[in-house]
């Protein structure tokens, strides 16, 4: 009798351990299956992200292929006398450029969101002391990040006529090379300060491979027309609005907001905004 219950108890005990085993076998079990989950879910979440990463890659991409074929379209228009533009065959006469000098100093970035939102081309010529700093290196970027073509306006917005040779090099070349370290793209449109062009200056213009241009008319400056409304209007309604028009505005508060208002007003009138892409070049 004493032998039959510790057979018994022996294969209680068994019993009770193969239970055990089996509950921590299931135990485990769902502990890795959780687990699984959990890594398949981080996995799918890398995939989605890197999808995501991978998408705005590719559409950026494109946009820049497709910015740069709009820069290299044949050329419709011709500068005359660097101050307006006429079609080289039957393009479309009645139209007008937008430059904006002076950038990129504070509203510059601004400016070049209005336009783009309403798809209005322009060149933004830029000083070189606007771009020594990260903040003037990246505003830059932005704008040529947007398709605005960037133009020379000199390192100092200094008189032309008043330096010597070499300093009138340090100034326009300088900038040039300084330019293309920001943006991987050298100028191709020059403006002097206050239109101050000397016969080195246009030589070196030359060399670069850059169009010298001054402007057929610009307000901004004037203190009559330091607020937009006052502004926008002249812009528009002024007499010497005509084919070909240059329209020379600067980085400033006032044309900032006026910008829109003159945008639409040209377009009201019938003048197509001229494209830069499509102004002969060197």
């Amino acid at each position: 009798m004493k032998k039959w219950s510790i057979m018994w108890l022996v294969l209680i005990f068994l019993l009770s351990a193969c239970s055990g085993a089996n509950s921590e076998q299931v135990q485990n079990s769902e502990e890795e299956e959780a687990e699984k989950d959990k890594t398949e879910e981080v996995v799918s979440e890398d995939e989605k992200d890197s999808e995501d990463t991978n998408a705005e890659e590719e559409e950026a991409a494109q946009e820049s292929v497709e910015e740069g074929e709009a820069r290299n379209v044949e050329p419709q228009y011709e500068l005359t006398g660097n101050w307006s533009f006429k079609p080289i065959e039957d393009a479309n006469p009645k139209v007008a450029l937008l430059t904006i000098d002076d950038a990129p100093d504070i509203h510059a970035v601004e400016m070049a969101e209005t336009l783009k939102e309403k798809e209005a081309p322009a060149i933004f010529f830029v000083n070189g002391h606007f771009i020594n700093t990260a903040e003037g290196k990246e505003k830059l970027k932005q704008i040529y990040n947007m398709g605005f073509p960037i133009g020379n306006h000199t390192e100092s917005h200094a008189s032309l006529p008043d330096l010597s040779e070499e300093e009138q090099r340090k100034e326009i070349v300088g900038l040039n090379d300084k330019i293309e370290e920001i943006i991987g793209e050298r100028p191709v449109f020059f403006r002097a300060p206050f239109g101050q062009n000397t016969d080195f200056s246009k030589q070196l213009a030359e060399e670069e491979g850059m169009l010298v241009m001054n402007w057929t008319y610009g307000y901004d400056w004037e203190s009559d027309y330091q607020d937009a409304q006052a502004l926008a209007d002249i812009m528009v309604n002024t007499p010497l609005l005509n084919n070909g028009a240059n329209l020379l505005m600067h980085d400033r508060e006032w044309t900032n907001k006026a910008l829109g208002s003159i945008t639409d007003g040209l377009r009201d009138k019938g003048y197509e905004l001229l494209d830069p892409a499509l102004i002969q070049t060197p």
